[in-house]
């Protein structure tokens, strides 16, 4: 047997039940069954008494006499029915499918013991579908079980607990010639590990709690560690054979910026991260690094004063946006803060004029356009830069590996990359995905920014809602009523928005209200949006379309309607939208009286605190690590053992074992590290790259 035995030839499991296995649980290989890991243990020298049964689905070891074995006919369908006694009670056993062979042998009258997953129905338990165990046959072994995931449709098949038991404990007989080990034994002794046969050994039968725990422990480890070395390799790689034109220069450009059209001074956090950028663009190797910033934190200042750091040494920068909108609020910004400067910023996406893109492309072409701002209109073919120094990507989730390949391609030497997100990343996320980036955060918002004030209101506070949004109009401000709008349910939606265009109309009629939403035409937004920033309309009622990219300083209040339909994330960017200028700013989130646990757990966690980072915690133990990276589709986390967010601590001793390795040994050329790269190549190498950047 080796690890590469397809699963049919292993003992007690044969071409059928192989083929079961393969289409419910994807597992092939006798290496796949030494990693379908227990998720817990039964402890068999414990034993309960049916009096003393108070929770239904606990798996659970009881010991008593089966008797009243019986057929029930329901319709066409049969089943087979028994009473399951002990000296405190009764209860029923019961089993859907069965076999003529099964019901002539179970032992009635005789001492046995049952094991199963307990229900609970009209106030009697019963267990469906019990392994049952006669006294003189129980084994003597008090170790603790363990228990596999599971489901109906495979144990109704007979490959219950005891079945994979069985076959794991034949494969771990084989351990010795299986399993070789993969950390070097400094490691080993420093972290005071099991060896890994022993790790193997004790996961899945261990000798008691503790041994269980140090497996689960090294396993850990072991997922946290290679994923790492993955990434480390990878960056040191990009840093050494990665070619990028040095930007050594601080010129005119900047300067006069930075001294005379400043609008603010900058935060010591923008401070820190414009010094790394400045390291990093200084040599000829190209810059990889992501920017992290909260709503309003002041990324894209960043952003433009490291364009303006690639005009000073005669190169050209564009940056990437994924929506119109976004890209056009960029280009309104950045165009804005240039406006007292000579320097040339355009704005490129689907809807540009055929006579304003030709511009474009001859300026470009010549050098006279510093600055090309726009969607993936840039990544087209006819689009050729002068010089392409710096690529600014915002929201690069939402972009493709080949679609950015595409911008990398637009200059000899690939540019410099700055990638940029608006959703705070959980720092256990990035520090595990964004290991072959270098990861800049901006963590303090701009000087005079007041903290928005989050409320959770009910439909029944609606008119008190209502009158203090009347209050913050008379004062002078404005105010947002957004509308969830779902892909899925998008005519309903729809149809809710324009009933709430008309409620809002009509509780708000002496007052102006414009509308935003997704179906509208480019020039339709555009002037909805400039009706209301410029002051002309008091309310804006809108879809999740001003979730990104909309900067009015006056807006003061948003109501979100139907807000526990909104995911943290989403909530978060949209309130970001309030709280601009100086003002106290609210965001008020109105939901039906009946919330979820989770909704409830989101509506909290925005009044409590305005921290993303924060947020994105609670988001990635409420959704998970995918989903927030936007990147499912790629088969992101696929950790069996590993938590990213309850395995922090590990995930950063990893981090730095693994960059204490790569400093010493880039290569992994020592002998001691062979048992690692050996190890690294089988399993890990290619897995990493879809978050490749470049």
């Amino acid at each position: 047997m080796t690890l590469e035995t397809s699963i049919e030839y292993v003992k007690g499991i044969g071409p059928e039940r192989a083929k079961l296995i393969r289409s419910i649980l994807g597992m092939t290989t006798v290496e796949d069954l030494l990693n379908f890991y227990p998720i817990r243990y039964l402890d068999k020298s414990k034993i309960y008494k049916v009096s003393r049964l108070h929770e239904a689905s606990q798996e659970i070891q009881l010991k008593g006499r089966i008797s009243q074995v019986q057929e029930i006919q329901n319709g066409k369908t049969k089943r087979l029915s028994a009473k399951f006694s002990d000296d405190t009670g009764t209860m029923d056993l019961v089993w859907f499918q069965y076999s003529k062979w099964l019901k002539e042998q179970l032992p009635v009258g005789r001492e046995v013991y049952i094991f199963g997953k307990v229900n609970f129905f009209n106030g009697q338990f019963s267990m469906p579908h019990p392994e049952i165990e006669a006294e003189e046959k129980k084994e003597n072994d008090n170790r603790l079980k363990p228990i596999y995931p599971s489901s109906e449709k495979l144990v109704k098949r007979g490959l219950n607990q005891r079945f994979f038991q069985v076959v794991l404990k034949n494969i771990c007989k084989e351990i010795p010639e299986l399993i070789q080990e993969n950390l070097p034994g400094y490691i080993t002794k420093a972290f005071g590990f099991l060896s890994r046969q022993h790790t193997y050994l004790n996961i899945h039968f261990p000798k008691d709690t503790e041994h269980a725990e140090k497996a689960d422990h090294r396993l850990k480890f072991e997922e946290s560690f290679f994923f790492q070395l993955g990434y480390g390799l990878k960056k040191r790689h990009h840093k050494t054979h990665s070619r990028g034109n040095p930007f050594p220069v601080i010129g005119k450009h900047f300067t006069d910026f930075y001294d005379h059209c400043l609008p603010f001074d900058l935060t010591g956090a923008q401070k820190r991260v414009l010094k790394e950028i400045r390291q990093d663009m200084k040599k000829p190797v190209q810059m990889n690094r992501l920017l992290q910033g909260d709503v309003g934190s002041g990324k894209t200042m960043v952003a433009l004063l490291t364009m303006l750091i690639a005009m000073d040494n005669g190169f050209q920068s564009c940056l990437m946006a994924p929506t119109e909108t976004l890209a056009q609020q960029h280009y309104n910004g950045i165009k804005d803060l240039l406006q007292d400067t000579p320097v040339n910023v355009r704005l490129l996406t689907g809807s540009t004029k055929a006579s304003e893109r030709k511009i474009i492309h001859q300026e470009l072409e010549s050098g006279e356009l510093s600055i090309l701002v726009g969607t993936h209109a840039i990544l087209e073919d006819k689009v050729k830069f002068h010089k392409l120094g710096l690529a600014v990507i915002d929201e690069q989730h939402r972009f493709g590996v080949a679609q950015r390949a595409k911008l990398w391609a637009k200059n000899s030497i690939p540019p410099h990359i700055l990638v940029m997100t608006a959703t705070p990343i959980p720092r256990t996320l990035a520090m595990s995905f964004y290991s072959d980036l270098d990861v800049s955060v901006i963590d303090e918002m701009p000087v005079g920014r007041k903290p928005i004030i989050t409320a959770h209101r009910r439909e029944k506070d609606r008119t008190y809602v209502y009158n203090f949004c009347r209050d913050e109009i008379k004062k002078g401000r404005q105010v947002y009523f957004v509308y969830p709008l779902i892909e899925e349910s998008e005519t309903l939606d729809y149809k809710n928005l324009m009933e709430g265009l008309e409620h809002v109309m009509d509780a708000f009629s002496d007052y102006n209200v414009s509308m935003l939403h997704g179906r509208m035409k480019p020039d339709e937004k555009d002037a909805a949006m400039n009706y209301f920033a410029s002051g002309k309309a008091e309310i804006m009622v809108a879809t999740t379309v001003i979730e990104v990219g909309v900067n009015v300083p006056n807006a003061s209040v948003m109501v979100i309607e139907s807000a526990e339909r909104f995911g943290l994330s989403q909530l978060h960017q949209l309130r970001g939208r309030v709280g601009r200028g100086a003002e106290q700013s609210y965001c008020i989130l109105m939901t039906s009286d009946k919330l979820t646990t989770e909704s409830r757990t989101r509506i909290r966690t925005m009044t409590e605190t305005n921290d993303g980072f924060k947020i994105s915690e609670v988001d990635m133990q409420l959704r998970g690590p995918g989903d927030i990276l936007g990147t499912q589709q790629s088969g992101v986390v696929d950790f069996k053992k590993l938590d990213l967010v309850k395995d922090s601590a590990i995930i950063k001793t990893t981090k730095k074992a693994v960059e204490k390795i790569l400093d010493k040994d880039p290569l992994l050329s020592l002998p001691e590290h062979q048992l690692i790269k050996s190890y690294y190549l089988r399993y890990y190498r290619g897995k990493n790259k879809w978050s490749k950047i470049s």
